[in-house]
């Protein structure tokens, strides 16, 4: 791996350092050129104009993303954030009153406030699988609780509060065995990760743009698996996802597109593309132990500064290096680095409440 050119292609590292790939990455010129010239075409000729101009273009995308995630190109929908991509997929999935829900303790709040949405409106169950000392999900306690009634089993690959990796793969081969659907939020992940959704065996997996994979803020994508499509419907469809046939009847695609509304951001979408296409010809095999290497010499920096206590969980310790800065304020640090030009994030419980809360972390 070239470093130095891969630098060359990022001129945001000559201005900042930046830690906050797990929030925003900073994005390559392939990806800015490529919605820069998009968007001064569009300025002269139109939007309609220019998307039938950039057609060829914009169907790469799915192309790109199949690629990076060893998935057909039929199974991707290109959706505005994770948030949305992870919901539609949630929301298309037909509960019954007395269904579960199994989930894990890191689970975001994105995730997790919907839970109880339909709960509340549907008397779903909700239950928490619980963790090994590791920090990761508990397959043993998965498989016993993986009985009849549970429709769902979800999970965030790589979750903000801790660097952990969950062992995503055989969380797989456990729900693949059973009537349950396998929700995966790969929003961290995709990106840093190498991904193969065959081996995963998961029917939805929900990613970020803007994360790790460097693409626009405002980007997404949602995988679904080609064997489940028939079996689904999103909440809410429109002239994209389906075709008004009669006057009380409508068709919906064959493909994950149905997850798509109409309108959407083609700048945007063509940055993706150029992000998926640019993890591509580097190989995530070379990003993610790049990604590791630096990781491990941060928290093994940060363990050495008196004060400062590095919470990471997890055999497998993702890019997200998480720490409390002692006796100091969370907001204080993150104002002092910022003057420095040094980019980091403050993370809340709220954010993954069941996980700090009982590691009794209030911020990290």
């Amino acid at each position: 791996m070239n470093i130095e050119r891969l630098r060359r292609d990022t001129p945001g590292t000559d201005n900042v350092i930046h830690f906050n790939n797990a929030g925003s990455s900073l994005m390559p010129n392939c990806v800015y050129d490529s919605m820069i010239k998009y968007l001064e075409v569009e300025h002269i000729k139109g939007g309609y104009e220019t998307a039938e101009l950039y057609h060829a273009e914009t169907e790469e995308t799915y192309i790109q993303i199949a690629d990076l995630i060893g998935a057909k190109s039929n199974e991707i929908a290109f959706k505005e954030n994770a948030t949305s991509a992870w919901q539609a997929a949630f929301a298309s999935i037909n509960f019954e009153p007395g269904d579960t829900i199994l989930t894990n303790t890191v689970e975001y709040a994105s995730n997790y406030i919907p839970f109880i949405q339909w709960k509340n409106k549907y008397g779903i169950n909700i239950e928490v699988i619980e963790e090994e000392e590791s920090g990761e999900i508990s397959l043993s306690n998965l498989e016993k609780k993986l009985i009849g009634g549970v429709k769902l089993v979800s999970l965030t690959h790589m979750p903000t509060s801790g660097g952990l990796t969950q062992p995503a793969e055989k969380v797989g081969e456990i729900v693949s065995e059973s009537n349950a659907y396998y929700l995966l939020d790969a929003c961290q992940s995709v990106g840093q990760y190498p991904l193969n959704v065959k081996k995963l065996k998961c029917d939805f997996l929900s990613a970020s743009g803007r994360k790790y994979l460097r693409a626009p803020r405002g980007t997404g994508f949602l995988y679904v698996n080609e064997n489940i499509l028939d079996q689904i419907e999103p909440l809410m469809l429109d002239l994209q996802g389906a075709e008004w046939v009669d006057y009380n009847k409508y068709e919906q695609r064959k493909d994950a597109r149905k997850f798509e509304i109409w309108e959407s951001n083609l700048a945007g979408k063509i940055g993706l593309k150029e992000a998926a296409k640019y993890a591509n010809e580097i190989g995530m095999e070379k990003i993610w132990t790049r990604v590791q290497e630096l990781a491990e010499n941060l928290r093994q920096n940060l363990s050495s500064i008196n004060g400062v206590t590095v919470h990471d969980q997890g055999t497998i310790k993702s890019g997200i290096v998480t720490f409390s800065p002692g006796n100091l304020e969370p907001a204080l640090v993150k104002n002092f680095l910022s003057k420095r030009n040094i980019n980091v994030s403050v993370t809340q419980k709220s954010g993954t409440y069941i996980n700090l809360k009982k590691r009794n972390i209030e911020y990290l």
